[in-house]
């Protein structure tokens, strides 16, 4: 063994145990492993397979001293963001996401999904600029790159030719944005057509108000199925899903299973962007994700955005989006703390094709948290120690001690 944490909680373990090391794997899980090796006793914390931020906006963090909000709605946060990225450069998008990046990684992150916008304002050079980021990062995390439509399609050609050139280029996959197109689905069949150019997977922005109806999933449902994209297309928001009956909300969560479509919550931007339009009793406007989980669907919690228009606010911290979330939804039981958790950690993982969880053989990607269960773990907002990325150590943060007279 090349390292051995030692007294290490499990998740879906029972009791302690030992992890060894060696080459970037995990190449031995067990009490009182016997080897000679450097260690570190984890003291009946808790060690996983890290978080997985499924849905961030690297490229537009960090941009609140260039915007005003004064509605509070997602037509100006679009508005107020179109205008900014116009001025971006790509030094300027490096440092602002760089810095969110390290951010996730103290947080115990160790792969996002960063959407970036790529249009006649922001060029091409967000997408290079989150290239660089995802390149000087590798040792501590990855980054998954969707090239993104945040202004619409149908009515600029040049962003959908811009996309299929960032695809060209080695984008990950597409995303696009319904909502915000006077065709949502003509938007969504060519953000499919072009998935399927290309070979990628597709995750969508949709259904991001508060009416139960026009909802664009039915499309969505029927390309993913025509195209055969089942396990590879997501979305984000869904916040209709919130305002209608349950029943109904339901049947549409076993359609979306039935598809193998994915759905990402974001309940900072969700909380702060719906029901402004009303005085009193403001709804939360957060899409049912537990419930959406406990139909098979692949369920995740995740940032969005970091200090800007659509979020004024964040620290890129996902055990503080799992507890917002499980708040929100008013959960209680651990069973139910333990199925938020792994919508930040092993769901979030599945949502973007990686392997989940720890296991003999799998690469060495573990955090170690401050907490001795990963219901403990939402609750408390745990504070991650330390991560390790194929092995070798990325990150370490000190546990907080009282200091008595």
């Amino acid at each position: 063994m090349d390292f051995v944490i030692r007294n290490a909680r499990v998740p879906g373990r029972p009791a302690v145990l030992d992890i060894g090391i060696a080459a970037g794997r995990i190449a031995a899980m067990e009490p009182d492993l016997a080897c000679e090796a450097p260690e570190r006793d984890a003291e009946g914390r808790l060690v996983f397979a890290g978080f997985v931020d499924s849905h961030i906006h690297l490229d537009k963090a960090c941009i609140l001293d260039r915007c005003a909000i004064c509605e509070g709605t997602v037509q100006e946060a679009v508005r107020a963001t179109a205008a900014a990225k116009a001025a971006f450069t790509e030094e300027d998008v490096y440092r602002r996401a760089a810095r969110v990046v390290e951010r996730a990684v103290l947080q115990g992150t160790l792969a996002l999904r960063s959407f970036v916008e790529v249009d006649p304002r922001a060029g091409f050079r967000s997408l290079a600029a989150i290239r660089r980021v995802k390149a000087d990062y590798a040792f501590a995390l990855d980054i998954e790159i969707c090239a993104f439509a945040q202004e619409g399609l149908t009515q600029e050609p040049e962003t959908e030719a811009m996309l299929a050139e960032a695809l060209a280029g080695g984008a990950d996959l597409v995303g696009g944005c319904p909502y915000t197109d006077p065709r949502p689905d003509e938007h969504v069949r060519r953000i499919f057509a072009l998935a399927a150019r290309y070979g990628t997977g597709v995750d969508l922005h949709a259904d991001f108000d508060l009416d139960p109806h026009g909802s664009s999933l039915p499309c969505i449902i029927a390309e993913t199925e025509r195209h055969g994209l089942g396990g590879r297309v997501s979305i984000g928001h869904a916040t209709k899903l919130s305002a209608m009956e349950p029943d109904a909300a339901d049947a549409v969560g076993r359609r979306l299973a039935e598809a193998g479509i994915a759905v990402t919550v974001l309940p900072a931007t969700d909380l702060f962007l719906t029901g402004r339009d009303r005085p009193r009793l403001v709804p939360r406007g957060v899409a049912p994700a537990h419930r959406l989980k406990r139909l098979g669907v692949c369920a995740t919690i995740a940032t969005n955005n970091v200090l800007n228009p659509f979020t004024p606010f964040g620290d890129a911290s996902l055990p503080r989006m799992a507890n917002l979330y499980a708040n929100v939804a008013q959960l209680a039981r651990d069973e139910e703390m333990e199925a938020v958790f792994e919508m930040i950690s092993a769901d979030a993982a599945t949502l973007m094709g990686r392997r989940s969880g720890l296991g003999i053989g799998a690469p060495a990607d573990l955090v170690l948290l401050d907490a001795s269960s990963s219901a403990d773990a939402v609750r408390e907002i745990a504070q991650p120690l330390a991560a390790w990325k194929r092995g070798r150590q990325v990150m370490e943060r000190a546990a907080g001690r009282i200091v008595r007279p």
